[in-house]
């Protein structure tokens, strides 16, 4: 497990880059969320606090970005971080894969919609958890496709191209910068 530092900081702003991507897609479902596909390999590569900042940090600052900060941001931003780290403890012990990917992708999506599907709606709009409960299970049916789909093809790509991908070290780019220059 490489440590999570400044050497992973352009692999972050990849990473958080293919989130923004997605996320701001004109006809994207609502719950067509690549956090979690994205975050998995960060998890396996950078451990429970490269996970946990990653996934927090990718809603702190897409909500920022797109001028929709709320209560909820709190809310959503600690779900993830913590389905970060349950990435990590699923993760560690296992080989990437599309299969791995996918197991942890429909864990980690049941907790996130638990977590925040049956918490923002009761305790934020005054919804009953019956309604929160009953409400969530189609978007939960659909945001679980969705996290197969990108589970199977964004977190293999981004475990390959991105967090283990040395030549994207902060110290590779920063040399081949120099070595362009002179």
């Amino acid at each position: 497990m490489a440590r999570f530092d400044a050497q992973a900081s352009i692999k972050i702003i990849l990473g958080w880059i293919a989130v923004f991507l997605v996320r701001l897609f004109p006809w994207r479902p609502a719950n067509m969320e690549p956090i979690l596909a994205t975050m998995m390999p960060f998890a396996k590569q950078y451990g429970p606090s490269g996970a946990f900042i990653f996934g927090a940090m990718s809603i702190a600052l897409f909500d920022a970005v797109v001028g929709k900060i709320g209560q909820w941001t709190a809310i959503t931003a600690l779900a993830y971080g913590l389905v970060g780290i349950g990435g990590w403890y699923f993760l560690k012990n296992r080989m990437p894969g599309a299969l791995t990917w996918t197991t942890y992708g429909v864990i980690g999506t049941l907790a996130y919609d638990a977590l925040t599907g049956l918490t923002v709606g009761p305790l934020m709009f005054g919804q009953s958890f019956r309604e929160a409960f009953i409400g969530q299970i189609p978007f939960t049916l659909m945001h679980l496709a969705s996290t197969v789909t990108l589970s199977l093809t964004l977190s293999p790509a981004i475990h390959r191209w991105v967090t283990t991908n040395n030549a994207l070290e902060l110290s590779s780019v920063q040399s081949r910068l120099a070595h362009a220059v002179h």
